[in-house]
C-alpha cells in the first residue's frame, strides 16, 4: 500500500523528474525533506536587501531546518542577560539584606546574598545555581562554582539558553534583524566567560559551525573570530567542513586584514588547544 514516507519519497522524484513518476499523488503530505537550499537563499537574501532594501516576499530562513522569526520586541526592549536570582520563590524574612549566613546541609545559599570568593568556598555545598542560567555569563562567581561543580545537567540548562539566543538574535542568518550592536556585546560577553572557563562552550560552538558558511565575514568580526579560536579539539575530519572551508572561502577573497585576522585567529585556537591538552595530560599523569 501506499505509505507516507514512500509517498513523499515519491513527490521528491517527481519534483525533479516528473516524467518518471506517472502516478497520482496527494496534493497535501507530511514533510519529510527539507530543503537543502535554505542556507543560499537565506544568504542570498540578505545580500540582496543590504544592497536594494528589503523585499516584500523575504523570508526568514535559517540554515534550511527551521524558520524563526526575528523576535518581536517592544519598542524598548532589548537583548538583555538576566541577573542572577534563585529559584527559591520566597525566602526566610528578618535576615538583612548584607549579613551572611553559614546554611545547613538541607538549605540553599540564594544567588542574591553570593558577595565574595570567601562565601563561595563557605556556602559551596549548598549553593543554588539562579532560575535563569544565563546570568552565570556575568558572575565571576558563579562562574567559579560552574568550573567546580563539572555537572552535566548545569550545561544542558546554558546550552539551550544560550542556543535559543544565538539562533534568534544572529544578523546574517535572521532576516531584518537591526540589532548588530547588542549581538555583538553579546557575543563579547560569551567570549569573556569561555576565556574565564578556559574552554569553549557547546552551544557556541555548534553555533559557529551551523553559520560561519552563511556569514559574510564582515558583520561582527572580530567577535566570531575570537569565539572561533575556543572551538574544543576534534579531528581535522570533523573541522574540515565546519571551520576551514567556510573560512578559506572568505580568505582568499577578503582584505590583507581579514587575512592577518584569520592567521591570528588560528594561532589563538592553536595555543588554547596545547593549554587544554597539556592540563589534561597532567591531570592523567596525577592521577
Amino acid at each position: 500500500g501506499m505509505q507516507s514516507h514512500l509517498q513523499a519519497l515519491l513527490s521528491l522524484y517527481k519534483l525533479f523528474c516528473p516524467e518518471q513518476v506517472t502516478i497520482t499523488l496527494p496534493g497535501k503530505m507530511k514533510t519529510y525533506f527539507k530543503n537543502s537550499e535554505g542556507p543560499w537563499k537565506a544568504a542570498i537574501t540578505a545580500v540582496r536587501q543590504r544592497n536594494q532594501g528589503p523585499s516584500p516576499l523575504s523570508q526568514a530562513v535559517f540554515l534550511g531546518t527551521s524558520r524563526p522569526q526575528s523576535r518581536k520586541r517592544k519598542w524598548n526592549a532589548q537583548l538583555v542577560i538576566p541577573a542572577s536570582s534563585t529559584s527559591t520563590n520566597h525566602l526566610e524574612e528578618g535576615r538583612e539584606k548584607n549579613q551572611v549566613y553559614l546554611y545547613s546541609t538541607n538549605e540553599s545559599l540564594p544567588v542574591e546574598q553570593l558577595r565574595t570568593f570567601p562565601q563561595l568556598l563557605q556556602n559551596m555545598h549548598c549553593l543554588e545555581f539562579p532560575s535563569q542560567m544565563g546570568s552565570v555569563l556575568t558572575n565571576p562567581l558563579l562562574l567559579h562554582y560552574m568550573n567546580c561543580v563539572k555537572d552535566e545537567s548545569i550545561y544542558l540548562r546554558l546550552y539551550y539558553w544560550m542556543g535559543q539566543m544565538l539562533q534568534e538574535e544572529c544578523p546574517w542568518c535572521v532576516v531584518e534583524n537591526r540589532y548588530e550592536e547588542e549581538f555583538k556585546s553579546f557575543l563579547e560577553t560569551v567570549y569573556k566567560a569561555e576565556c574565564f572557563l578556559q574552554e569553549g562552550l557547546s552551544a557556541c560552538e555548534e553555533f559557529l559551525y551551523k553559520t560561519l558558511p552563511l556569514w559574510d565575514g564582515f558583520c561582527c568580526r572580530s567577535e566570531v573570530l575570537r569565539l572561533v579560536s575556543w572551538i574544543p579539539l576534534s579531528s581535522f575530519s570533523d573541522i574540515k567542513p565546519y571551520l576551514y572551508n567556510p573560512l578559506a572561502q572568505l580568505f582568499f577573497t577578503s582584505s590583507i586584514y581579514f587575512k592577518c585576522s584569520v592567521i591570528e585567529t588560528l594561532k589563538e585556537l592553536l595555543q588554547n588547544w596545547l593549554n587544554c591538552n597539556v592540563i589534561q595530560v597532567d591531570l592523567e599523569f596525577s592521577s
